[in-house]
């Protein structure tokens, strides 16, 4: 099994928007069986709290709902549960760096760095447009997706 951790600021936006959208395109590949995908925060501000209803709203009009989630913070431990750990910006990257003490492994990556234009994903908490982010998760979990299979082998 192929676990993954999405992880933003704060696990309301960005990190669960990319949570439930790679569950729904792994289905979609009937690779659902084969992937453990959850997110998580790498601040305490939002822990607790349910997914933001901009991400909400983006989501339940292509039928994904994120019922049940709630924001939960990184933590050290969590480095040798997953595979891959996914942030959505710089400061995400640093900040499971400094929560990890580093990354012997090489399992921290940018969602954005698995396409051609690398970057980060649009953060809609300061924007409002959850349509950027959605088609910035988008194209980022496509590259991801690819970039496993080609290194797990196509399992």
């Amino acid at each position: 099994m192929i676990k993954i951790l999405f992880v933003c600021h704060g696990n309301i936006c960005r990190s669960p928007m990319a949570e439930f959208l790679f569950k729904d395109y792994v289905k979609r590949q009937g690779m659902g069986k084969e992937f453990l995908i959850k997110s998580a925060a790498t601040s305490s501000e939002e822990i607790g709290n349910p997914v933001h209803h901009g991400t909400v709203s983006v989501l339940k009009k292509i039928g994904i709902s994120t019922e049940g989630k709630y924001a939960i913070k990184l933590r050290k431990e969590d480095y040798t549960a997953y595979d891959y750990f996914i942030g959505m910006d710089d400061a995400n990257i640093r900040n499971m760096i400094r929560i990890f003490g580093g990354d012997p492994e090489g399992k921290i990556y940018k969602l954005l760095d698995f396409t051609d234009r690398g970057g980060s994903i649009a953060d809609p908490w300061y924007s409002g447009d959850f349509e950027a982010t959605y088609r910035d998760v988008i194209e980022g979990i496509d590259g991801l997706y690819n970039h496993i299979m080609t290194r797990e082998g196509g399992k």
